[in-house]
């Protein structure tokens, strides 16, 4: 999911968050003759540590759902609906639903679904599902976390053409784009707090490396907050030079929701922004369509 990627690489993640192709990071490899000629491979810095300890209780709940608005190229796009439901055989499964609108429909046509399953205690994923319809073609994705043996299994498929396969190890933490969301909002987020993590998006693998730039007061769709303002770097593994930067705004109250998220992909800059949100046991937040995000 293209502009999940965008946004996490998670909101971070985000660059966690609708489902817009990104052709760059999906181009195609290049040829040996091309690798031959090539200059010696980059790589990247390991994570200097694990990820913190998570905050309790927490933060979300089955039943949460968090609906948005997706802009790219200074345009609405489409939406996107994210949401927690029931634990089922050990696992926490987290939804994503994402479609492009009318408007941006004639650049890039897009309507799809992912579901993160994750541990309910330590939020670290499992398996990871993706079903997108790009332009009439259906993209198919399964993923598999070994969380300890720390390695990532992508089985995926395009269209008619035969199935793929790539195998992947991370560092101390491995993520996917749509369960990083959720981790991130229990972190015990402080002013100048150092996170490094591993996640998957676009059959790739990248290491995000963020902090907290420090407590800001945001207007929203849905209102004023005290939010923890993060920002990243997420580099391809495979290929340090590509690189997507990323911001993300988390409230600062006992919701820890994800109020907006700030990335790049190659139409330019993707935004996500919260419109709406319905929680069990607590009256529905809807925007009336008139306020836009300012920090």
């Amino acid at each position: 999911m293209r502009t999940l990627l965008a946004a996490v690489l998670s909101l971070s993640t985000a660059s966690a968050w609708a489902q817009l192709p990104d052709t760059e990071v999906d181009a195609p490899e290049p040829s040996k003759a091309e690798a031959e000629q090539a200059e010696a491979p980059l790589t990247v810095a390991p994570c200097t540590s694990a990820l913190p300890a998570l905050r309790t209780p927490m933060a979300f709940m089955p039943g949460e759902v968090l609906e948005f608005d997706l802009d790219a190229m200074g345009a609405q796009a489409g939406t996107m609906t994210m949401r927690v439901h029931k634990p089922k055989d050990g696992q926490l499964p987290i939804q994503v639903e994402a479609q492009t609108n009318t408007f941006f429909s004639k650049v890039r046509r897009v309507r799809g679904s992912a579901t993160a399953y994750l541990h309910p205690r330590t939020l670290r994923p499992r398996r990871y599902v993706e079903d997108t319809l790009e332009n009439e073609q259906r993209r198919k994705v399964d993923v598999a976390f070994g969380q300890k043996e720390r390695t990532v299994r992508v089985d995926y498929q395009f269209g008619q053409r035969p199935k793929g396969q790539f195998n992947y190890t991370f560092d101390k933490d491995g993520l996917d784009v749509a369960g990083a969301i959720y981790l991130l909002r229990q972190l015990p987020l402080e002013d100048d707090l150092q996170v490094c993590f591993d996640v998957y998006g676009v059959r790739r693998m990248w290491r995000m490396q963020g902090s907290v730039v420090k407590r800001e007061q945001v207007t929203t769709p849905l209102g004023q907050f005290n939010a923890w303002h993060m920002k990243g770097v997420a580099v391809r593994l495979d290929h340090p030079k590509q690189q997507r930067e990323v911001h993300v705004w988390i409230s600062d109250d006992a919701r820890r929701l994800p109020l907006a998220a700030v990335g790049t992909i190659d139409l330019g800059a993707v935004r996500a922004t919260l419109t709406a949100v319905s929680r069990p046991g607590e009256k529905p937040q809807k925007s009336e369509g008139q306020e836009t995000m300012k920090w």
